[in-house]
């Protein structure tokens, strides 16, 4: 067991990632499925690489701090805007005989993590900041074509050594939410590569101390899951915080006005319907699973939002 709650989170996971593929077109992640060989010509090749950097940068990213809050208030607003597909990530390693079926689901093969990547360079998609995000969910601020998000969720070390380089291939950036226990543990990031990651130009967020469900928390859990590991993200980077995941993608609209006066703008759960009041704190992702081929995932991403 690599943290406290591994076997909450395998189970959380397995069903939000279930609950993510409703809306597929057939290629469901079975218990007996494989890993799809990827098909470059599946994918919808421009003939180059996407330029996501140059396109990404273009589109600058203002400080939450100055949207106005009638803005980041305007839940029918919010509502009203197309969604912009948001990806999550766990592992990216080789399934192993010990990894159960459900797990398949939340560990991406290396391979199969490439081929998803490619694809979406191949098809024209450009990585966005939470702040272009942010922006573009209050305002309708302008974002590149075809903009999606990448998450990483956990702190695994194979998020720094095998999902940076082959985004940094693409020019592609990427939000890593970080549960501050595992740091420098065995299979897990230290606060250097956290650094490198924010100097590089990726945006760090909160996935609290150990992982503990949110929904569950009273008294001084706020200052164990949140506020230490929150001081201790913007001592590492230099920067603020703005930005949390719920553990298992589980919420309740109590945790909202927690999050707010600890100075988070935003918070992202996994593929269960936002909140009809306050849209900004359940954004949507799906979790990009080990068993889908770059196919599969272009048509949950198409589909999913």
């Amino acid at each position: 067991m690599k943290f406290p709650s591994a076997s909450l989170l395998l189970a959380a996971l397995s069903l939000a990632a279930c609950d993510s593929k409703v809306a597929t077109t057939g290629e469901t992640a079975t218990s007996s499925a494989t890993v799809e060989a990827a098909d470059p010509a599946a994918a919808e090749t421009s003939g180059t690489k996407a330029t996501a950097a140059d396109e990404a940068n273009a589109v600058p990213a203002p400080d939450p701090a100055t949207i106005p809050a009638a803005s980041a208030g305007n839940a029918a607003a919010i509502l009203a805007r197309p969604q912009v597909p948001i990806l999550c990530y766990h592992q990216i390693r080789d399934w192993t005989a010990r990894d159960s079926k459900g797990a398949k689901d939340y560990i991406v093969p290396i391979a199969q993590f490439k081929a998803q990547i490619k694809m979406l360079a191949d098809s024209g998609y450009h990585t966005v900041s939470p702040d272009q995000l942010y922006a573009y969910m209050t305002t309708g601020a302008k974002l590149p074509s075809k903009p999606i998000m990448l998450t990483f969720d956990d702190t695994d070390l194979d998020q720094f050594t095998i999902a940076r380089p082959t985004l940094e291939q693409y020019g592609y950036k990427a939000m890593y939410f970080v549960m501050t226990v595992s740091l420098g543990r065995p299979h897990y990031m230290t606060k250097a590569m956290v650094k490198q990651l924010s100097d590089e130009g990726n945006v760090i967020g909160s996935h609290t101390w150990d992982h503990h469900n949110v929904k569950k928390y009273q008294g001084k859990d706020w200052e164990t899951q949140i506020d230490k590991p929150t001081k201790t993200l913007e001592e590492i980077t230099g920067k603020k915080i703005n930005y949390f995941a719920y553990p298992f993608g589980l919420w309740n609209p109590q945790a909202f006005p927690e999050l707010k006066k600890r100075g988070f703008v935003a918070a992202f759960s996994l593929a269960e319907k936002r909140d009809q009041n306050d849209p900004l704190f359940t954004i949507r992702r799906i979790i990009a699973s080990g068993y889908w081929s770059p196919k599969t995932l272009r048509n949950n991403i198409v589909q999913s939002f």
